[in-house]
């Protein structure tokens, strides 16, 4: 949080210079400030709506709870609420600020495809990233990277669309501000979601290891891996801002750099996993 609040301020200090008016940058203060203050508080409802989900109904997934309720008691975890978002893609994600105030999220095909040892896997999964603490900097990385986004997006629009009628004195300084001003809105967004994707592909890793060890058996969470792997089509509420946080990316797979992949792949988790020695 303290990281994105430079970001924002540094992007506000630049444009305020560029178009020589203190106000902008007093505005990115503030805006960032209410940003981390509403990403703390509400990040975790603004990613279920997103996502559509929708809490679910005890007497219809009676195996769902109880799986949850045996692995909190051995996690030491508070039983989180359960949310199932309407979906044939196999999928799953942890939201929340702390594990007093934990989500888990399961798609109905991720209940439908998996067997009952492949399911205690993905949420052991996921009840480690809330053991972890991941869930609040995943969830909030959510709001403060499409901030960032926005921000950006705004100068550079105001600047090629919006900006032609200001009045031109300022001298070289402010052309120079004005040069790094569209750099930096090109690469603020750019950068954020390169630590996005690096938080999510670094603790992706250590939940799968943290789930096996709670479950005491891998091969669970190593079969429900490939299983999520192998449906080909992407998630109907797919989005780019909370891809993140789900156990495996909610888009079709393709072929791209690791550099820019929510995920590890998932044979790289999958041979750590099957090459886990539980005692």
């Amino acid at each position: 949080m303290s990281l994105f609040l430079i970001v924002i301020i540094a992007v506000g200090f630049i444009f305020s210079q560029a178009y020589r008016s203190p106000g902008i940058l007093y505005i990115a203060v503030t805006f960032s400030l209410l940003m981390n203050f509403f990403s703390y508080w509400y990040s975790d409802k603004i990613v279920l709506a997103m996502s559509g989900a929708k809490p679910a109904d005890h007497e219809s997934n009676r195996e769902l709870y109880h799986i949850v309720e045996n692995l909190c008691i051995t996690a030491g975890l508070p039983m989180p609420k359960i949310y199932i978002i309407n979906d044939a893609a196999p999928n799953a994600f942890a939201t929340g600020r702390n594990k007093e105030h934990a989500v888990v999220a399961v798609t109905s095909g991720l209940l439908e495809q998996l067997n009952k040892t492949e399911l205690e896997g993905v949420i052991a999964h996921e009840l480690s990233h809330i053991g972890n603490r991941d869930i609040l900097i995943s969830t909030i990385v959510v709001v403060l990277v499409g901030f960032i986004a926005l921000l950006s997006d705004f100068f550079l629009r105001f600047t090629f669309f919006g900006g032609r009628n200001r009045d031109r004195g300022g001298g070289q300084a402010q052309a120079i501000f004005m040069i790094l001003g569209i750099v930096l809105a090109i690469l603020a967004p750019i950068a954020t979601t390169l630590i996005q994707l690096a938080i999510s592909r670094k603790r992706e890793f250590l939940a799968d290891t943290s789930g096996a060890l709670l479950t005491r058996y891998p091969e669970g969470l190593a079969s429900a891996l490939e299983k999520i792997s192998q449906y080909k089509m992407p998630m109907k509420m797919a989005n780019k801002a909370t891809a993140h946080l789900y156990i495996s990316s909610p888009f079709q797979a393709k072929k791209v750099a690791t550099l820019f992949m929510t995920h590890p792949p998932i044979e790289q988790r999958v041979a750590a996993l099957r090459g886990m020695e539980i005692k």
